[in-house]
């Protein structure tokens, strides 16, 4: 079915003469196209959250569409056509006065969110239109990724890590570094979206078209306010922004996608992102971001929301359940062995699998890139032999 999310996509369809038949029409405020709606073959049609005049609702369901209404009193659209941005979930924000970011629509998200009992909402409405938010985002999403870039689909790779790792550290320098790498090399790079590694994924991929001298001073100019739970986090981070914006030539290569939650909305998502699939419900966005991932998944220092990620993506790996067994790669030998040690029990649970092949555990950039590199070659001619 024909999906329409803009008034400017509905005139154009209207223009080409093509019917609103089998279209689905979503979160389009269709006041004042009463006439159009009258006269139109509506078999078929899906109104998601669409302002209607009365006589043309009347109209629609007299025509069999079927009119899923909006909601009313949220801060969010249940039937949102596309993901958010930096500039719509920040709009207000004043990196001057840190305290403004209360303002911004995702802090009031958040709190409405939590007014609502959060994860646990008494209210059958609430969560529906939650679910229904959700659905929406993964829609917007997928189609971000069914768009190519230089006539080839986007190659996804995700770069897993921790909340905690802090600007200045030296992990967070290597994240960045390697994420910028594979940006440059065409790879689409996703994380979970918000502070600590997985800014240092979206920090390296906006900086791909830039100097390693500039990439250097961005650094040094974040880690003055080192911790999400700093005031100044926020801040810092649109002064980089600023600082070195992101150019036209650049875009191919820059754009990345994060992928956070209200669940920890009190971590807010980093604005290096260009695209922001934001989810409600932690468990959908936490198994679709592993599901996306074909070109594999890193895995910097992390704690237990890296480890959860490790074992959930090692059994869509085992039992190849997305239809292709992709790459697991853990950054920091020491720590993936001795810290945190995860590896010698995921290479004992991958014996005798096909997945055991694409293991690696490295301190290497060069290695896990040439990891990539060949697993991606790997794809191209298997897809040429079908």
């Amino acid at each position: 079915m024909v999906e329409i999310e803009s008034l400017a996509a509905f005139e154009q369809h209207l223009t080409s003469g093509r019917s609103l038949a089998n279209v689905i029409l979503q979160g389009l405020d269709l006041t004042g196209q009463t006439r159009v709606l009258l006269s139109a073959d509506l078999s078929g049609t899906v109104f998601l959250g669409c302002q209607l005049e009365k006589d043309a609702l009347q109209a629609v369901l007299a025509h069999g569409a079927m009119v899923f209404p909006p909601f009313s009193g949220l801060p969010y659209s249940p039937y949102r056509g596309s993901l958010y941005s930096p500039e719509e979930l920040y709009a207000g924000f004043d990196p001057t006065r840190p305290e403004s970011y209360a303002d911004t629509p995702d802090a009031r998200i958040y709190a409405h969110w939590n007014s609502r009992g959060a994860a646990n909402s008494p209210s059958l409405l609430e969560t529906l239109a939650q679910r229904l938010h959700d659905h929406a985002v993964t829609d917007a999403m997928e189609e971000v990724l069914a768009q190519h870039s230089q006539g080839q689909p986007r190659r996804v790779v995700a770069i897993m890590g921790g909340h905690s790792m802090l600007r200045g550290q030296p992990d967070y320098r290597a994240v960045a570094e390697l994420a910028r790498e594979l940006a440059r090399l065409g790879f689409f790079l996703v994380s979970g979206g918000g502070p600590g590694a997985m800014e240092a994924t979206h920090l390296g991929a906006w900086f791909a078209g830039r100097s390693e001298a500039e990439l250097t001073e961005a650094l040094a100019l974040l880690a003055q306010a080192p911790s999400y739970k700093n005031k100044e986090w926020l801040s810092r981070a649109f002064e980089v922004r600023a600082a070195w914006p992101l150019r036209d030539e650049d875009r191919p290569f820059c754009e990345s996608l994060g992928i956070p939650t209200w669940h920890y909305g009190h971590e807010p998502p980093n604005p290096f992102a260009t695209h922001i699939a934001k989810y409600f419900a932690n468990s959908v966005r936490e198994d679709g971001l592993l599901t996306i991932a074909k070109g594999g998944v890193i895995y910097s220092p992390g704690s237990a929301g890296t480890i959860q990620e490790v074992f959930q993506d090692a059994c869509q790996n085992h039992y190849n359940t997305v239809g292709v067994v992709s790459p697991m790669i853990f950054l920091g030998q020491d720590f993936w062995t001795r810290t945190r040690p995860v590896y010698p029990l995921l290479e004992q649970l991958a014996r005798g699998q096909d997945y055991a092949r694409y293991l690696l555990l490295t301190d290497s950039r060069e290695a896990i890139v040439r990891a990539l590199v060949d697993f991606d070659r790997e794809q191209d001619s298997r897809s040429l032999t079908r």
